[in-house]
């Protein structure tokens, strides 16, 4: 008797199929359908600590999956977006990135690991603030337009002190001297805390500091505030001018945080991760605490953060490069 080969072949392939059809399901799941790493490039309990952990909690809420805050501090964020930037496109590892770790940082550091337009996928700009441009109140100087005379009048006189060597702070600083043509000397601090001691004791003079860090002395008359960096007043500061106002036109300077997500995640996790995250954002609860700090709560488009980030390297990598900074 002649056998054809046919229905064992037949018999073979549908096997086969069987066998497939469960690997092919579990990859189609939907996203997020295991726990999600949000990476915090700072220590615990700064406000992008504090921003992560508050997004986390509605996301999980949203998709009943868990949310880990992983914090991975040290090289002004460098290290922590270096290891979202080489984990795996997926969605399940993310960063929640600031001006320096995703902006200043391609100019300041000579070999950065991870290119901050090519190696991430932006997913959204959550929170902004200006800088403050603060005195010690024994500064002979009571608006910026004084302040602005008075260093005129005495080059490398008086001394502005910054978080650190390439920090927002320090290179807004930068960005003032170089619009405004006057000199004063850098005082590099190893975090805020340091800083806001000196500036109030009067050992330096100014500061272009954090919103979040000098609200409240500034509200107790221990500093005064006589500009904002951004091109509208801040809610928190409404009779305090912006340096745009006060004729430097144009002159804009942000210390913001955003979510990205490794470059290659597929187009549809980085939007479905998007709508969440700024659907999470106009929450009443984090709205409400992130404003009464002095932060402007946003929430954009992945294309708009894309951007926007575009054109914050653009911006600051002039100001490093004729600053001569170094990072540490």
């Amino acid at each position: 008797m002649i056998r054809f080969p046919f229905p064992r072949c037949a018999t073979l392939a549908l096997a086969c199929v069987a066998v497939l059809l469960p690997a092919q399901g579990h990859s189609q799941a939907p996203y997020p359908n295991k726990p999600i790493r949000i990476v915090v490039p700072f220590a615990p309990g700064g406000s992008t600590d504090v921003l992560a952990r508050r997004l986390g909690d509605k996301l999980a809420a949203a998709w009943g999956q868990p949310v880990v805050v992983d914090n991975k501090p040290g090289a002004g964020g460098t290290i922590g977006a270096d290891f979202v930037a080489k984990s795996a496109p997926d969605g399940y590892t993310l960063l929640a990135g600031v001006t320096g770790s995703n902006a200043i940082a391609q100019a300041l550091y000579a070999k950065l690991p991870y290119d901050v337009l090519k190696d991430f996928a932006p997913v959204s700009r959550m929170v902004s603030a200006p800088l403050v441009l603060a005195v010690n109140p024994d500064v002979k100087a009571n608006s910026a337009a004084e302040f602005l005379a008075l260093v005129k009048s005495k080059p490398d006189a008086l001394s502005y002190g910054s978080a650190g060597n390439g920090t927002s702070m320090h290179l807004t600083g930068e960005m003032y001297k170089q619009a405004t043509g006057v000199s004063m000397v850098h005082v590099p601090y190893r975090g805020s805390a340091g800083m806001l001691t000196d500036l109030m004791s009067g050992q330096i003079q100014v500061t272009f500091g954090d919103v979040l860090v000098l609200l409240p002395q500034i509200e107790a008359g221990k500093v005064r505030a006589l500009a904002v960096t951004s091109k509208a007043r801040l809610p928190k500061l409404p009779n305090v001018p912006t340096l745009d106002e006060i004729g430097l036109t144009g002159f804009e300077a942000l210390s913001w945080q955003g979510l990205f997500a490794p470059a290659g995640t597929p187009p549809e996790v980085v939007e479905k991760l998007s709508a969440e995250a700024n659907r999470a954002m106009q929450s009443s609860d984090i709205k409400d605490y992130f404003a009464a700090q002095g932060f402007i709560v946003e929430g954009t488009t992945p294309e708009v953060f894309k951007a926007f980030v575009a054109s914050e390297v653009k911006k600051w990598t002039p100001i490093v490069k004729t600053s001569g900074v170094q990072a540490d």
